[in-house]
């Protein structure tokens, strides 16, 4: 007798997303036999049955909300035995490792079905922190190796009781094969210590309850949570705010923040529609939102800035936090800080002992969990659907690349520093690793790298790397026993975003950042480039200023504005300064020094980054002078601009190979507007659209010369959205095809794609 199967094989995210149980009963209600398994490569299923088209229909149509199919085939399958997994029904069969990848789903904040079981008190998970289903909960942070079963996840030490075991057995079930499912009987515990005195009383008290009155008395208390550690503090109490800052001796960098309601947070800032749905998903980044004028939140959360970073609970010791054992509705805390477990400049912690040992003088308490975190994730930060950090919740989905191509690993940049590696049509950028230079930040990236190359069966068979010899990165990258080469720290910029559109032709590339590595050896930052994935070349640039004893200049932006006057001035700068205030402020001795060193190559490198045009800017207005964090003050100058300002400031085009943007006489208007009384406000949005002026000049020349309208723009300074978005309108409306990043971020987190990128496509051909 003759058997006519289908057989189906479904690509994607299509695991730990409730693919399975969703077939199973799809199947089951079309009366189909056969069966489903997941495998390395994907889903498979067998189906045979009159109803096999209806099946074929809604499975592309009713797909689980938390997958992502990129492919289904399918094939007949004609047969002469009985199938071998029988005729009588359809099952779930073990799954299968052929060898083959697929796509591993990012962390998935806690569902609406969990939270209500959560807290409704006859539920047997009632107020359990660790509640979750298929479609919610851990996923990366646990997942050692795939597929995505429980023996391969760091829950395997947790023995499912009863209870849980039916659940995770019946296909009917929300919790069929939810791998982290557990139960206060069977699965992962809290803990509370106190280090600080006054607090110790708390100690073997509810553990959540005594994290909650540590808050309110203003205390610090850092907790497990998904992918690492976070601090917290209540918000809404300058003390503690303050106290977090000296001890994390974090002088102006914003903190994120938790709101328990997106009401709550419209209490705060300016909420649109599209950042409350961002805000809502179940992807839970943190949101940078402006802030409303009757904002009552203390300064000390983000200092000169008129964004605030919130974020809703996404897992449920967050909802626990502002729910528990408060009335229903009525919150514990309106916010809560929610900043990164780290040290300065270091990765996040996850295991803890080390938190216990790394954060012990910055916690009052720790609120603590037995549930390992394998892949630690940062919170991502996404700005008017701008990726600033692209993390938890979005890694480690993969970008798909129209070709095939061989294996490789880019290892980006050493400023927010993600890498990536690529397999068959997939490039797979790393989650935020951080700022290279130290050792923990090294141990974090050869750990993800590990990590990674395991999970999708990786084996670069060569490694790009930034051509700049001083990075940690590089070095790192030439030390490995694999073909190497270089890619301009620009150029990678563009194939970032080349690699997300899935083009190869030649564009304009439009690169603003702080600096990179160019190919005479000077530091570059404001490129104008014709390039493809085989080259490029650099056609325009802004003119190189003065960086007075070089990364102190960085630091303290004064010192950029003071060379940047020499220069202008024709070496009068002195006659200036009391104009801008720089004599109050440092000294006429100081002043003269460090003018002093604007003569002397040896200690004043020069840079075209138009990230050093912002900082001499906002120096000289008074509104920014320091950065304590990279883009301080840029930030603070985008954020002090007026709204409804169409003037702009003169600049000089000098038509040359390449050409040079010459901003001497920006400064003159300036300080023309500075003397006249001009609001800084203006100055400040004057300032911004002659920036976006000059690159609408720039790129209309490029195009008169080349006959390019593909316009490709990236670098940090697109996270201004004052430039980014008039930049993007205006070349629009001038006939323009503009492509920016949309999977990555525009700052240096995105080198890594684009090396990997350039690198493929050279060993392709």
């Amino acid at each position: 007798m003759t058997y006519i199967r289908i057989k189906i094989k479904v690509k994607g995210l299509v695991q730990g997303v409730g693919f399975r149980p969703f077939v199973f009963n799809l199947a089951r209600s079309l009366d189909l036999k056969g069966f489903v398994k997941n495998t390395s490569a994907g889903v498979v299923i067998e189906i045979e049955g009159k109803h096999a088209g209806v099946f074929l229909k809604r499975l592309r149509s009713e797909k689980p909300e938390l997958s992502d199919v990129e492919s289904i085939d399918v094939e007949s399958i004609v047969k002469e035995n009985p199938p071998r997994y029988g005729r009588d029904e359809f099952r779930i069969v073990e799954s299968e490792d052929n060898g083959s990848i697929t796509p591993v789903s990012p962390d998935i904040s806690v569902c609406k079905d969990c939270l209500s079981e959560l807290l409704d008190p006859p539920d047997r998970r009632y107020l359990y922190p660790f509640i979750n289903c298929t479609n919610c909960g851990p996923r990366y942070s646990i997942t050692r190796a795939i597929p995505y079963d429980r023996p391969n996840t760091t829950m395997l030490r947790f023995r499912m009781c009863h209870d849980c075991s039916r659940e995770y057995h019946n296909p009917e079930d929300r919790r069929f094969h939810a791998q982290a499912n557990s139960c206060p009987l069977c699965g992962p515990r809290l803990d509370f210590q106190s280090l600080t005195p006054v607090f110790k009383e708390d100690e073997g008290e509810n553990p959540i309850y005594s994290a909650i009155k540590v808050l309110k008395a203003g205390g610090i208390v850092a907790l497990k949570g998904l992918g690492g550690f976070h601090i917290a503090c209540d918000a809404e109490n300058a003390d503690a705010v303050s106290l977090l800052r000296e001890r994390k001796q974090r002088i102006n960098k914003p903190f994120a923040i938790m709101a328990p309601d997106i009401d709550t947070v419209r209490g705060f800032c300016y909420v649109r529609d599209d950042e409350a749905q961002l805000m809502l998903s179940r992807r839970r980044p943190i949101v940078l939102l402006n802030k409303r004028p009757d904002c009552r939140l203390p300064e000390e959360v983000a200092p000169k800035n008129r964004c605030l970073g919130f974020m809703l609970p996404y897992t449920p010791l967050h909802h626990l936090l502002f729910f528990y054992p408060g009335e229903k509705g009525t919150p514990n805390f309106r916010c809560l800080v929610m900043t990164s477990g780290n040290l300065s400049e270091e990765p996040i912690i996850h295991e803890n002992k080390a938190a216990m040992e790394g954060l012990a003088g910055i916690a009052d308490a720790f609120l603590l969990h037995n549930r390992d975190i394998f892949m630690r994730v940062d919170d991502s930060v996404i700005r008017s659907n701008v990726f600033i950090r692209r993390s938890r919740g979005y890694v480690p989905e993969a970008i798909a690349i129209k070709e095939n191509g061989p294996e490789v690993l880019g290892v980006g940049a050493d400023l927010k520093n993600t890498f990536t590696l690529t397999r068959d049509f997939y490039a797979i950028p790393s989650q935020h690793i951080g700022d290279m230079g130290n050792f923990e930040t090294l141990k974090f990236f050869e750990e993800t790298l590990e990590n990674l190359k395991k999970l999708y069966r990786i084996n670069p068979v060569a490694i790009a790397y930034d051509m700049h010899p001083g990075y940690y990165s590089t070095r790192w990258a030439e030390s490995q026993p694999l073909e190497g080469m270089r890619v301009q720290h620009h150029h990678a910029h563009v194939a970032s975003v080349m690699a997300e559109a899935g083009f190869r032709n030649e564009v304009i590339g439009v690169v603003l950042d702080g600096s990179g590595y160019g190919t005479d050896g000077n530091i570059w930052g404001s490129e104008f480039l014709i390039a493809d994935l085989k080259g490029f070349k650099r056609l325009c640039h802004f003119n190189y200023m003065a960086l007075p004893g070089g990364e102190m200049a960085i630091r303290e932006p004064w010192r950029i504005a003071l060379g940047w006057l020499q220069e202008a001035t024709g070496g009068d700068a002195l006659r200036y300064i009391e104009r801008v205030g720089f004599l109050n402020r440092y000294g006429e001795e100081r002043i003269k020094n460090v003018l002093r060193l604007v003569e002397l190559p040896e200690f004043t490198p020069y840079s075209s980054g138009a990230g050093r045009l912002f900082d001499a800017v906002a120096a000289i207005t008074g509104i920014a002078d320091t950065n304590t964090y990279e883009a301080e003050a840029a930030t603070a100058l985008e954020s002090c601009a007026a709204e409804g300002i169409t003037e702009d400031y003169p600049v000089d085009i000098k038509f040359a190979d390449p050409m040079v943007v010459d901003f001497s006489f920006t400064l003159l208007r300036i300080l023309e507007d500075m003397t006249s009384g001009t609001d800084r406000s203006i100055i400040s949005a004057r300032f911004h659209n002659t920036i976006i002026t000059t690159i609408i000049r720039v790129v209309n020349k490029l195009h008169i010369l080349t006959g390019i309208r593909d316009v490709v723009i990236s670098g940090g300074v697109f996270q201004n959205l004052y430039i980014a978005e008039r930049v993007f309108e205006r070349l629009q409306v001038g006939g323009f095809r503009v492509h920016c990043n949309r999977r990555m971020p525009p700052n240096d987190a995105n080198i890594s794609l684009g090396q990997a990128y350039i690198l493929r496509e050279r060993l392709r051909q």
